[in-house]
């Protein structure tokens, strides 16, 4: 267990930064384990006591730190092939290695992990006879009987490799594994080299992980780790314990300004009674190995342990999706209402017009189109996806068609494809279960909510208000029962994602169980007043880590130059005279008034640190990004720093701008 080295009043200024972004000096293309201890060096000069680094398990070849293949295993790209115990015969392939990559300005995820795999599997070659005695009677087998984990990740890991890395879903033996299966594969013989492998490499990582953590520690500087919430569909652990997790929903986020079919973001949401049954032991594993290396840790997205979005699989966005747990409409509430079944049905599925087809087609797909082949995609569509409602001019869904990915399916034009999907959207209700209703997130903006009259609307309102308000109790219970078995199983400080559309149990739950929530200053704003304005950063609660950006939103000085409502921001911090343009000068106003606010950790990305000098200011604002959500490329999650840590440690006048930072107390801004 890593030392507990803070006290529950400890305030302090703290760096994010993505373990892959470290620039060290023997490091290999990209950011290593190791190099966290450089990175604490600089950040005891500076006085930063916290250093927080994004989720660093296993991923494979996905570069997304939130899409791990595994809770448990650590990244293999994060390991320092030069300080491996038997590489001393390769020491010019690991120069040339790094010559190879380290002039890259963001670092060639894939090409980086294929080199050093095959690196590894070399040294790893070179001295199996060792290590496969070490695994017998060694440190290796005490280690492997530390970490059970690590047998079901290994033999994970030899059937996806072996399976060219497709998804479990995808192998044609294995998809479905016992405990016994998995103990049969890790001690047969002639798998027994693969499977070592694996184990050898963990544990080399675990070791160089220790190291920089426990340097870290005895520079008085808290390591924070990140714990995404919800696992991998292709995971080890979906794939080893189906049983705590539901598959066939996915999890995502409700639809909202910027997404507005939400997010569908692929992964299973937790069965928590099943969850329940043996006391919760996964999670506890989970914290267990993680506390090894932390002090402190983050929850991504927290909202999840109090109600969950989980989405149908049919549907590839998630603007279906419902609340769980949630206290349901049922047929019979509806009927109470005077609905009868034909009403329901109008209510709960959607009815398009004929002429909302053709003119779908006529609008999406512009002038030039013939009148022969608008016919023949409308025919198309009546024949393949609807059903006509007797003689009316009105069409329902074919029973067939399940969710968007069956329409997507049908072979239409993508323009018709849209359309059909809008209409799939257009209903009042999502009835999820036989008689089992959930209201559509944008369910007043439905062809069924607008038909009703008047006294029905108010009615249905009322029934709602009081489903959310059932479902609210429920959330609170839910989220106090499962955060207390995290806060009571470890013994390092909890902090919170807790962004979004975010019920008022949320913030209590947190506070009682001294759970730090996050306050990021671009949204922290009083949304429901006149001109949105923000809160004053001496209101900021003392449980709450406040930060400018993080590694899903531009950094602060993107934000400034191209999307901040410069005029409202500088009239929130009393400097009505501000540089349009991004600056040190700007950077130190901004930071300061951050650095000053009442909440116990104020946390900066370094990218918004290293701004305070000129010298390491990008030409482009927005290649400073580590992510934008939404997209998948070679760009995200590939930053680095612009200069290795041993250069940024001798620019001086950053050294001291930071520790200015570090020395505010609260309202201590000028």
């Amino acid at each position: 267990m890593a030392e507990n080295i803070f006290s529950k009043q400890d305030r302090r200024i703290g760096v994010v930064v993505s373990v892959g972004a470290l620039r060290g000096s023997e490091s290999t293309g990209v950011g290593e384990f190791l190099d966290l201890i450089d990175l604490a060096s600089l950040c005891a000069d500076m006085d930063i006591g916290l250093i927080q680094i994004l989720p660093v398990n296993d991923t494979g070849y996905e570069s997304s730190p939130y899409s791990a293949l595994t809770a448990f295993a650590l990244h293999p790209l994060y390991i320092r092939l030069s300080a491996l115990e038997e590489a001393g015969a390769f020491t010019k392939e690991i120069e040339n290695l790094g010559r190879q990559f380290d002039g890259e300005s963001r670092f060639p995820y894939y090409r980086v992990l294929k080199a050093k795999m095959e690196l590894l599997r070399k040294i790893y070659g070179a001295n199996k006879k060792a290590i496969e005695d070490d695994a017998k009677s060694g440190a290796l087998a005490k280690w492997i009987e530390e970490n059970s984990w690590v047998k079901p990740y290994a033999v994970f890991r030899r059937l996806k490799e072996s399976n060219e890395e497709k998804s479990w879903k995808e192998w044609p033996l294995y998809r479905q594994v016992s405990a016994g299966d998995i103990t049969f594969l890790w001690d047969d013989p002639s798998l027994r080299e693969e499977h070592l492998f694996w184990a050898w490499l963990q544990k080399a990582l675990d070791r160089q992980f220790s190291r920089a953590a426990k340097a870290i520690r005895g520079m008085g500087i808290l390591l924070e780790g990140d714990l995404p919430i919800l696992m991998n569909e292709d995971s080890c652990d979906v794939w080893s314990n189906p049983d705590i997790f539901e598959a066939d929903l996915s999890a995502g986020a409700p639809p909202d300004m910027y997404s507005p079919g939400g997010q569908n973001w692929g992964f299973p949401i937790y069965h928590w009674e099943a969850q329940a049954k043996d006391n919760y032991s996964w999670w506890k594993a989970r914290l267990k190995a993680a506390e090894k290396f932390y002090n402190a840790y983050r929850i991504d997205h927290v909202l999840g342990f109090f109600r969950i979005w989980a989405a149908s699989r049919a549907d590839n966005s998630s603007a279906l999706g419902r609340f769980i747990p949630y206290v349901p409409v049922t047929r019979q509430d509806l009927e109470k209402l005077g609905f009868d079944k034909n009403r329901i049905r109008w209510l709960s599925r959607p009815h398009i017009p004929t002429a909302e087809i053709w003119d779908g087609i006529r609008n999406n797909w512009g002038g030039s189109t013939s009148a022969g082949e608008i016919s023949a995609e409308a025919g198309l569509v009546f024949d393949r996806a609807l059903d006509r409602i007797g003689g009316e001019e009105l069409w329902l869904f074919k029973e067939t068609i399940r969710g968007e990915k069956d329409i997507a399916a049908l072979g239409l034009r993508p323009a018709t494809e849209t359309t059909l999907i809008q209409a799939w959207h257009n209903r009042l209700f999502h009835e999820y279960e036989t008689d089992t209703f959930f209201p559509v997130w944008y369910f007043r903006n439905s062809r069924a909510y607008a038909s009703l009259s008047k006294t029905e609307g108010a009615e249905l309102e009322k029934l709602l208000e009081e489903r959310r308000i059932e479902s609210e109790q429920i959330w609170e219970k839910e989220g106090l029962k499962l955060l207390s078995v995290l806060t009571e199983s470890s013994a390092m400080l909890p902090c919170a994602e807790d962004l979004g559309a975010v019920p008022d149990c949320v913030p209590q739950v947190l506070s009682r169980l001294h759970i730090l929530g996050l306050r990021v200053i671009r949204w922290f704003r009083r949304w429901d007043k006149e001109g949105q304005p923000y809160v004053p950063f001496d209101e900021y609660p003392e449980l709450s880590v406040c930060t400018p950006s993080v590694h899903d939103s531009s950094t602060l000085r993107e934000w400034w130059n191209t999307e901040a409502d410069q005029e409202t921001f500088a009239g929130f911090i009393g400097m009505p005279s501000l540089p349009r343009v991004y600056n040190p000068g700007m950077a130190k106003i901004v930071l300061k008034n951050a650095a000053a606010a009442a909440s116990r950790f104020r946390v900066f990305q370094i990218q918004d640190l290293l701004h305070l000098s000129q010298k390491w200011y990008a030409a482009d604002p927005a290649s400073e990004r580590i992510n934008v959500p939404g997209t998948a490329n070679e760009f995200n999650w590939t930053w680095r720093l612009p200069t290795p840590i041993g250069e940024i440690r001798k620019d001086g006048d950053l050294v001291q701008s930071v520790k200015e930072l570090a020395a505010l107390k609260p309202g201590k801004n000028r």
